[in-house]
């Protein structure tokens, strides 16, 4: 997925994501059940811990709160 927003401070870096995603990655890229990419799911969660805001604020750029819980009640 190309990602067509502007980058938030806390967004994972190339080298940060090529550690981080094989502990990450559940389904492959072309799953089904995955509706959004990984790394901005990923994206979402360094973001809401980084500025400490509620779920449901999370930025409408971002995946949906819900999506992004969920993947990290996982």
């Amino acid at each position: 997925m190309t990602n067509h927003r502007k980058p938030y401070d806390s967004d994972v870096s190339d080298a940060e994501w090529d550690f981080v995603a094989p502990y990450l990655t559940l389904l492959t890229d072309h799953a089904g059940q995955r509706r959004h990419d990984l790394r901005e799911v990923f994206n979402a969660l360094r973001w809401l811990v980084r500025t400490g805001s509620p779920w449901r604020l999370m930025p409408h750029d971002l995946p949906p709160w819900h999506t992004v819980y969920d993947q990290a009640r996982q």
